[in-house]
């Protein structure tokens, strides 16, 4: 029996089951690497904790802060690193010539803490990226009495006892750098729906924080909030490493696994909040920047995240719904079945993934009704593969009101 119609519209029962055998010989790997990488996170490293400073943790740390125009979203995040203990030395905050007043700001902070001190960086060299640049000049002005240095974004939202939790965490399992995953501040129904599926492409790629690979290439960081050891930030040679890299984070931190040195990746969901992005659009535009992670990778592993990305997470839902309706249709076979039975079973998956990481959005400033668009973001799933593989396709020119059209990377 087939199902072609005298137009040919609809195509028979032999191709049908010829796709989804072919499908199928696609998938199946792919599947089997993604539970390998989700079932890690029963042994999970708990998340971080806020913690009280010791005696022995004074004047441990030196924090670094890179800011361009980041009036309107600063105050959170000076708030917050004012209220963490003797364990800081010192707070650094790098402008490159903000113009909106952002060097003012962080002078009125000043003058009620003096562990805050501004400074600005050079004119931005040839072949570097901003922030990286922001970073290593903070580093270079940082204090050699501080053991570790902690890099802190400036849309983030510190917790009391946030720098003694990570600095605690980094001792008691001896990493040598180590960062943290923020609980998310979203406030509009679009970035509701999309950012989280555009943050399972790195779940999906790189398994729940707390997961640490010793594999350089697989290794995960996050540059919001970034904790290294200050000799081995020196044996690295600062940021340099990472000056041309769009996600610097992940470049340096596997530049360091691959000399050696122990990274980890935590939960910091309790201890760190982050409001990245204002809506849908500036969702789409700044995650999607870098969120392939080609600079910090190289070309076979970046297509085989778009294959697995494809396979487990763009294509299950159009899958399941084709391949439903040419059952329903009358067209049976039994890779179509099978092809039916693996897609709703990944969609189920990635429904469920849901409960994980709801953790990391704090809920507290929306209603239920915009909270209800975060259960629906699986369907935003191949629309956020898609905006991976363009962003592997294509390279930024403009990031944080600074140009990179005039020079090549």
């Amino acid at each position: 029996m087939t199902l072609l119609s005298q137009s040919g519209a609809i195509p028979s029962a032999v191709t049908v089951s010829f796709l989804a055998f072919s499908l199928l010989i696609i998938q199946i790997p792919a599947v089997f690497l993604l539970l390998s990488r989700l079932l890690k996170g029963i042994k999970r490293t708990p998340p971080i904790t806020a913690s009280r400073a010791t005696p022995e943790q004074l004047g441990a740390v030196s924090v670094v802060v890179p800011t361009l125009n980041e009036r309107e979203r600063l105050s959170p995040c000076l708030q917050g690193l004012g209220r963490q203990s003797y364990e800081v030395r010192e707070i650094i905050i790098v402008d490159s010539n903000s113009s909106d007043g952002t060097p003012e700001l962080v002078k009125k902070t000043q003058a009620k803490d003096p562990r805050f001190r501004l400074i600005n960086d050079d004119p931005l060299p040839i072949g570097w990226i901003g922030r990286p640049w922001a970073l290593h000049n903070g580093y270079l002005y940082s204090s050699p009495q501080s053991e570790w240095i902690l890099g802190i974004d400036a849309d983030t939202q510190p917790d009391p006892g946030l720098v003694v939790g990570i600095l605690r965490a980094a001792v008691a399992q001896n990493f040598d750098l180590v960062s943290l995953s923020p609980q998310f501040i979203l406030r509009y129904p679009g970035e509701w729906w999309l950012q989280p599926a555009l943050l399972m492409t790195l779940v999906y790629r790189f398994g729940p924080t707390g997961t640490n690979s010793k594999t350089p290439l697989q290794v995960m960081a996050n540059g919001q909030c970034f904790l290294c050891r200050r000799n081995v930030l020196t044996k690295l040679e600062g940021y340099t490493s990472a000056k041309s890299s769009f996600c610097d984070d992940v470049t340096l931190a596997r530049h360091a696994a691959a000399q050696g040195f122990k990274v980890g990746f935590l939960d910091g969901s309790k201890v760190l909040k982050v409001r990245m992005y204002e809506g849908a659009l500036e969702t789409w535009n700044g995650w999607g920047r870098s969120l392939d992670l080609k600079d910090a990778s190289n070309a076979s592993q970046l297509w085989h995240d778009l294959w697995f990305l494809l396979c487990v997470q763009g294509l299950p839902l159009p899958a399941s719904l084709v391949f439903l309706g040419c059952l329903i249709l009358g067209s049976y076979s039994l890779s179509l079945a099978l092809a039916v039975g693996l897609n709703l079973g990944l969609v189920l998956i990635r429904t469920a993934m849901l409960l994980a990481i709801a953790p990391s959005y704090d809920r507290s400033q929306v209603s239920p009704l915009v909270w209800c668009m975060f259960w629906l973001s699986p369907v935003a799933d191949p629309l956020a593969v898609v905006r991976i593989f363009w962003s592997a396709l294509t390279r930024p020119t403009q990031w944080r009101g600074r140009s990179y059209r005039k020079f090549q990377l």
